[in-house]
């Protein structure tokens, strides 16, 4: 294909079918994924307000939550948006430039979730195996430089991914079977042999997510062996609760993504429809739960987000 004729041929837009099979059920579709963003939306601005407001809160631990619930903002504003518009108003058509970003976006901030998750399990490893050393190891700054250097540990490995794909010519029907610009549903398209960007995306997620799963798992097994040796069964039971809250966050993200990751790759005799909610539910569903576990697990957030809350009914009735 010539380079004029390749250029053309990208520069079209996708269309997105939203969920095959279920068109006529868009509106009602919609209506759950419509009340699970504006939760996300309220959840996690709540989380960060008090983080922010509550100078009891300004501590590593909390700076990890408030990077988990930024990423969660993100996560869902970069799909959820664009979804309702063709559930509701039948919006199909995403520019080829928008349907790369909203793919890097996605991309990316998985990455950088995981990597925040890594440096959550450090965290709490260091705090309950090495206190004495708790606040000269893990200081503000360094908090912050660890969540800017997932964010471009994330942005660096996904950038030539994105070079690789948009690279490719998209000279077949351009419907994506899909309410998002899924990966494997773009790479579909393409008319040349996409193996070189496959392979890339292989090692890439086998590096990030094998590596960083191998040390979490690594922080967690040291920090329950030093657990079951306090001597308090109330520090104990402080202890667990409050990794407890980590672990299921952890656990929901890398199985919920194992599991919308081999959907795609193999539709085990599934339907598209199941396949595509499986997809939608995994990109929407954990940002709605963090907030809601971190309230209802950490007894600090949890405090701080009634304060804010009181300040709020203050200020409105006066």
């Amino acid at each position: 294909m010539s380079t004029a004729n390749r250029s053309n041929t990208n520069s079209s837009p996708f269309l997105l079918m939203g969920i095959p099979g279920l068109e006529a059920l868009h509106v009602w579709i919609s209506i759950p994924f419509c009340f699970i963003y504006i939760m996300t939306l309220l959840g996690n601005s709540m989380v960060l307000l008090a983080v922010r407001l509550d100078k009891s809160l300004h501590e590593p631990m909390y700076y990890f939550i408030s990077m988990l619930s930024v990423i969660d903002l993100i996560f869902s504003t970069a799909v959820v948006p664009k979804m309702l518009g063709v559930f509701w108003l039948d919006s199909r058509e995403i520019g080829f430039e928008a349907c790369f970003i909203q793919m890097f976006f996605i991309h990316t901030f998985t990455a950088v979730e995981s990597g925040v998750l890594l440096a959550m399990s450090f965290d709490r490893y260091i705090a309950i195996c090495n206190p004495l050393r708790y606040n000269t190891i893990l200081t503000s700054s360094r908090t912050i430089q660890i969540g800017l250097l997932s964010l471009a540990r994330g942005a660096g490995v996904m950038t030539p991914l994105m070079c690789l794909l948009t690279s490719l010519p998209y000279c077949k029907t351009r419907v994506i079977p899909h309410s998002y610009c899924e990966h494997m549903a773009v790479v579909e398209l393409a008319c040349a042999d996409p193996s070189v960007s496959d392979l890339y995306s292989l090692i890439v997620a086998t590096l990030l997510v094998g590596t960083d799963s191998v040390f979490i798992t690594f922080s967690y097994g040291m920090i329950l062996r030093s657990v079951m040796r306090l001597p308090s069964p109330e520090a104990r039971l402080k202890a667990l609760r409050t990794c407890g809250s980590h672990v299921s966050i952890i656990l929901l993200f890398y199985i919920g993504g194992l599991l919308s990751m081999y959907l795609q790759m193999f539709s085990f005799g599934l339907a598209p429809h199941v396949q595509v909610l499986v997809a939608d539910l995994y990109l929407t569903v954990p940002p709605v739960l963090n907030p809601l576990i971190y309230g209802i697990k950490i007894k600090q957030i949890r405090e701080g987000i009634f304060k804010l809350l009181g300040q709020l009914a203050v200020l409105s009735i006066s």
